[in-house]
């Protein structure tokens, strides 16, 4: 549909919107293609590139023919010597005229017109002449019409008030309904809730860090539970922010394993590319991979769910709670249903903004 609009555009309109928007296109194309190293899309920036010389060179051409056109008339309306008549009157027979003298004047008769009734004057058909249209001046309009338009549509999210690219708005995590804390909580000083956690890492800025600006929080839960075969004496709060493409789960473990510990038992796992490194002013933390967990459960009235899978695969960042190691730690883990893992920088970047804040709002 919006070809044959385009096709029902006069010539000199519809080419050079043709041009502008496929050079517009071409460019904005490549540009991305050459920053992000995406050869495929940069074939496709190409192609807008090609399509947008073909047109210009048609314009080209079309402006030469209609230059020759209008030159061609104006050359066949010149006169030349050739045609021009010879209004010397010839000598009389029988007469000579002696060389180098001039002819004699030609006596002139007094001729009377006739005398004629007057006629109303008929009119005279003659053809109407439409007076073309100013093809560079139709391509300049069109052309700078069109150019401003693109401007909008280049420059518009930048111009506009808008959150895309800085942060995306917080789905928030709602009421601390099942806040009902354990003696765990109660025996251990300054440990945080699964709200709090929640709290930390619904901010703005969790889509940029993540590399996807332009998303927003699609889901947030959170627990305080207890850790698993601990006599529910350990707390272990959590909470997950989902988006679009990444899932960020925080989890903080209260007891008195140290972060070298926890390295030495990941050779007994299955995790796998495991880093150590610094993190949060020389804190130990390490860097690990490790499958997630799918869960089915059947609501249709059967009392049993589905089997546990393996889930994709997951990035995680354990961080120790202090300088010295003296045992517990956060993790932060990362993962997409696409199997896609961001950097590890990523990881290191949530930290860094999320741990400070947790524990500068538990420290009140």
């Amino acid at each position: 549909m919006l070809g044959f609009l385009v096709r029902l555009l006069p010539f000199w309109v519809r080419e050079p919107l043709l041009i502008v928007v496929g050079s517009v296109l071409g460019l904005r194309i490549t540009c991305m293609a050459v920053s992000d190293r995406d050869w495929p899309l940069a074939a496709i920036g190409a192609v807008f590139l090609v399509f947008t010389a073909v047109r210009v060179h048609m314009v080209i051409h079309a402006l030469r023919l209609r230059r020759a056109a209008a030159e061609a008339p104006a050359a066949d309306r010149t006169p030349t010597q050739a045609d021009t008549p010879d209004t010397t009157p010839a000598p009389a027979p029988g007469t000579t005229r002696a060389p180098g003298t001039a002819p004699a004047p030609t006596p002139v008769t007094e001729v009377t017109p006739p005398t004629v009734s007057p006629t109303p004057a008929q009119p005279q058909a003659s053809a109407p002449t439409e007076k073309e249209p100013n093809a560079w001046g139709q391509a300049a309009a069109a052309m700078g019409l069109f150019a401003v338009l693109a401007g909008v549509l280049w420059l518009g999210p930048e111009l506009l008030p808008s959150t895309a690219g800085t942060a995306s708005p917080a789905a928030g995590c709602g009421e601390p309904t099942e806040e009902v804390r354990s003696n765990a909580y109660r025996q251990t000083p300054r440990a945080v809730t699964g709200y709090d956690l929640c709290e930390a890492l619904d901010t703005p800025d969790l889509a940029r860090l993540l590399g996807t600006p332009d998303e927003v929080v699609t889901g947030t839960t959170f627990a305080s539970g207890t850790a698993p075969l601990t006599g529910e004496r350990v707390p272990q709060p959590s909470a997950q922010v989902s988006f679009d493409t990444y899932t960020v789960d925080i989890t903080a473990t209260y007891n008195h394993l140290t972060v070298d510990q926890y390295v030495k038992l990941m050779h007994y796992g299955d995790e796998t590319d495991v880093e150590r490194l610094k993190v949060l002013d020389q804190r130990p933390a390490v860097l690990s991979s490790d499958r997630t967990m799918q869960y089915r459960i059947d609501l249709g009235g059967s009392a049993t769910g589905g089997p546990v899978e393996q889930g994709p695969m997951a990035r995680t960042l354990t961080v120790a709670f202090d300088r010295k190691d003296s045992g517990g730690y956060f993790d932060i883990s990362v993962w997409s249903d696409s199997g896609l893992l961001p950097d590890d920088s990523v990881l290191v970047g949530i930290a860094e903004k999320i741990i400070p804040a947790l524990e500068d709002r538990t420290a009140h």
